[in-house]
């Protein structure tokens, strides 16, 4: 398991970024992973709205970690998983949950700064005390800030852009591996988080953000897809069923 670990943490690499396009189970995962794929990771939303769940810790956690066993025991590689808040209200509940998922054979969690009960942001000190409780557990946190994702396009700006490099600071304080800053598109943003991050940088690809090259290009050490490919999946399947249904009428 530490050796998984180890793997994950060294695809981390500016300018040569892993590439995680997303997966919400084993049979998925096994395509991925067959495509050419060096590491596996989740997204929650697909993961949820694969069982009929709405994203928000709605899907039971313990179906949350049923299903991270059976997508390590169907592939090779690394495997993350998206633990969306950690699933507890505190910081030791969420050290809890991580160690059952590090049990389980994952290499690494995502954990954000959403208050899903509160709405808004957590603290930046809080939100350090639960990522100090998951990576007590040795795995690899990808340590996320909604901070673009609460922040209308037109104030993505360089002060933002400095909150995101605060929360980043504080986060490699507690042991997170990676910064996560998804809908952050702006190039110029990404190229100086890149270059004054304490830690790697996670960004997803967005329809109107920069290229996985470009990503490169600007520093990126690793690339998301989020819930896309389940979305995609999901509406090919309704075009061929939409499809035979109609054939049948």
């Amino acid at each position: 398991m530490t050796d998984m670990i180890k793997q994950f943490a060294e695809l981390h690499q500016p300018g040569e970024p892993i590439i995680l396009y997303n997966i919400w189970d084993a049979g998925s995962a096994q395509v991925a992973v067959r495509a050419g794929a060096k590491a596996i990771a989740t997204g929650s939303l697909s993961v949820a709205g694969a069982q009929g769940f709405e994203d928000g810790e709605k899907l039971p956690f313990e179906f949350a970690l049923t299903n991270a066993k059976h997508i390590v025991a169907a592939v090779d590689v690394p495997v993350s998983i998206d633990l969306e808040t950690g699933y507890g209200a505190d910081a030791a509940t969420v050290g809890v949950n991580a160690q059952q998922m590090k049990d389980a054979g994952v290499a690494g969690l995502n954990l954000e700064d959403q208050d899903l009960s509160a709405g808004g942001l957590r603290e930046v000190s809080e939100q350090a005390q639960r990522i100090k409780a998951a990576a007590a557990t040795g795995l690899f946190i990808n340590a996320r800030t909604d901070l673009f994702i609460q922040t209308p396009l037109a104030d993505h700006d360089d002060a933002l852009a400095q909150k995101a490099l605060e929360c980043c600071q504080a986060y490699a304080d507690a042991g997170a591996g990676s910064l996560f800053i998804p809908f952050a598109m702006d190039e110029k943003l990404i190229s100086n988080i890149c270059e004054k991050a304490s830690l790697p940088v996670n960004i997803m690809m967005m329809p109107d953000g920069p290229s996985m090259s470009r990503l490169a290009e600007l520093g990126v050490s690793r690339i998301s897809f989020g819930p896309g490919p389940w979305k995609a999946a999901m509406a090919a399947f309704e075009a061929e069923a939409l499809r035979i249904f109609a054939d049948q009428a």
